[in-house]
């Protein structure tokens, strides 16, 4: 049975996969980063929206004509080694920001109260994306 449709007779959206949305407003800018930096799999493009895919989770890329990026984290992932991942991210010319507020390492990772480490990036539209290992 595809996995569609286990999800559907299972009425459970635990059973399904997630899509992510993350807006942009030049689908070439955004394939460069999302694709080239960020090796992130391309798989389609059309006129609403760019897709890529990463550990089995698509990212619709939705094309829009003007936003205001949140202030806070849209979007994520978990690594393994987050100390390497900020490296070789830096490495590419992502830049990690630092969070006044927060104490952060030279990285730019902070470690939370429990022990979760995060850092957080910019994409080229401007919204707030992070790494972080748990």
């Amino acid at each position: 049975m595809p996995a569609a449709e286990k999800c559907w007779k299972a009425h459970m959206l635990s059973n399904c996969s997630p899509i992510g949305f993350i807006p942009i407003t030049d689908s070439v800018r955004a394939r460069k980063f999302y694709v080239d930096v960020l090796k992130l799999r391309f798989e389609a493009e059309d006129s609403f929206a760019l897709v890529v895919r990463g550990h089995g989770i698509s990212i619709r890329l939705a094309k829009m004509e003007e936003f205001v990026p949140a202030a806070y984290t849209i979007f994520g992932w978990e690594a393994p080694d987050l100390s390497a991942a900020v490296r070789e991210l830096t490495g590419a010319g992502v830049s990690f920001l630092r969070v006044p507020r927060l104490e952060q390492d030279d990285l730019g990772i902070w470690t939370s109260p429990s022990g979760a480490q995060v850092a957080w990036f910019h994409d080229p539209d401007g919204n707030v994306l992070s790494l972080s290992q748990h």
